[in-house]
């Protein structure tokens, strides 16, 4: 029986290239996004199921996962990996971009991880990849509240292993260094005393 896998953030760089694998090893995917009427490719791709999920949006999350399980039957796999990077001086960062960086990179990570779980604490077995960053290790100026996330979700996935193993669900980490991805493209976020710009489709004076 094909095993099925849960990627958020899929849209483009690690998260588009996590679906092309599982997909070209014979496995159902559901590729989450945000905006999937505009994905084109990985619809056409079989097994490939392509839903909308925003992790900071707890209705849609849920809604994702239900349709996933309706055409699959379950998931094996989660791939947290929806996240980015909110970088500049942290004195001069607006409440906003505080709480929308740990929104997506952490609450989310956490929200689409407790509504997997029950189904894979049902079935005894599951896996829970999170994807961090080698900035969850050592750090960078002005790049601190993008390591605040990605440091949680390491003490997270240590920690949460010691929760789910005995009920045969494993964790895992990936923590990616520099690779040629557009993360410094649409998956980053500037800010500084004049306002901030994100490419993740709006800009705040």
């Amino acid at each position: 029986m094909k095993k099925t896998v849960l990627v958020t953030g899929a849209s483009s760089g690690f998260g588009r290239e996590t679906v092309r694998l599982f997909a070209n090893k014979g496995w159902n995917v559901i590729a989450t996004m945000r905006s999937p009427e505009k994905e084109t490719e990985l619809s056409g791709l079989e097994g490939v199921k392509v839903v909308r999920l925003d992790v900071t949006d707890k209705t849609s999350v849920r809604a994702a996962i239900d349709a996933g399980v309706r055409e699959f039957g379950g998931i094996d796999v989660l791939v947290n990996n929806a996240g980015y990077g909110a970088f500049g001086a942290l004195e001069a960062a607006p409440e906003e971009v505080i709480r929308q960086q740990m929104d997506v990179n952490l609450f989310g990570l956490i929200e689409v991880t407790k509504a997997v779980l029950p189904g894979m604490r049902a079935r005894k077995s599951g896996v829970i990849i999170n994807v961090s960053s080698i900035g969850g290790r050592l750090t960078f100026p002005f790049s601190s509240l993008y390591h605040a996330t990605k440091f949680a979700v390491e003490g997270l996935t240590e920690s949460l292993q010691y929760e789910l193993n005995p009920l045969g669900i494993r964790l895992k980490i990936v923590e990616p260094g520099g690779y040629k991805t557009n993360f410094a493209g649409r998956s980053m976020a500037l800010y500084g005393v004049g306002g901030w710009q994100t490419t993740r489709g709006r800009s705040m004076v």
